[in-house]
């Protein structure tokens, strides 16, 4: 079965929307708003991924000194990952 187009995707009154916004000169093409429109979604999940991390870290307790011992295991789990 076919994937379905963007014009069956889209309300009438979205797909007015997006040609609006190109008519206006926000975007070249439809295209370029879809572009855009992904690019600041993986925006907002990496920033939202970003504030889980460091809420864990905070939540992780006292930070402790970063040893030599713990240098030398990060380098093997980097090297273990490229290989």
């Amino acid at each position: 079965m076919a994937e379905p187009t963007l014009d069956q995707l889209l309300s009438e009154a979205d797909r007015a929307y997006v040609a609006q916004r190109v008519r206006d000169g926000a975007y070249a093409s439809v295209g370029d708003f879809l572009s855009d429109l992904i690019r600041r979604d993986r925006e907002q999940q990496a920033a939202r991924r970003l504030r889980e991390l460091i809420e864990e870290g905070l939540a992780s307790g006292p930070a402790t000194p970063f040893t030599d011992a713990d240098w030398e295991a990060l380098r093997e789990r980097a090297l273990a990952a490229g290989s």
